[in-house]
């Protein structure tokens, strides 16, 4: 039983709270993703209809293996959403499904670009860090003098 499927007609004001746990498909990762989910869904949702709206309020939380995008290694970094909220417009007067969103709502609170150092669970510098800076390395090639000029010549003229 999905229990972010439900009929709005039995939707009362007072509202309808659902907690509980689902396994870690639910998110759907596509396998050898750098993004992997290591627990379950813990969820404790309440929706209430409010008007021609549903309002979702509660605590999500679940645990992600990440690749930094740096090193290559895998670090760990926990979600917890603890004031949860959104609000969804009521389309048909029968069933709604907020899985979809719930799934998009914890993913998108995942970093961009996962980095070590973003690692909420065991907090660690990146091994990598500073490997990619050539400002401060001796070998690094400095650009000839005057080799941007012509670019802003040519730009200049374009006024």
């Amino acid at each position: 039983m999905n229990p972010f499927k439900f009929d709005i007609r039995n939707l009362t004001e007072e509202g309808k709270q659902v907690t509980g746990t689902l396994p870690a498909t639910f998110f759907q990762l596509a396998e050898g993703d750098t993004v992997k989910a290591e627990s379950s869904l813990t969820y404790d949702l309440t929706f209430q209809r409010e008007g021609k709206d549903v309002i979702v309020t509660g605590r999500l939380e679940a645990l992600f293996t990440l690749e930094c995008g740096r090193c290559l290694q895998n670090f760990q970094f926990g979600v917890v959403l603890e004031d949860y909220q959104a609000e969804v417009p009521i389309e048909k007067e029968t069933t709604m499904d907020l899985t979809d969103m719930v799934r998009e709502d914890i993913l998108l609170a995942l970093p961009n670009y996962p980095r070590c150092e973003d690692g909420n669970i065991e907090p660690r510098d990146c091994p990598a860090e500073g490997s990619f800076d050539t400002a401060d390395r001796e070998d690094a090639e400095e650009p000839p003098t005057g080799a941007d000029q012509g670019v802003w010549n040519v730009l200049d003229k374009l006024n």
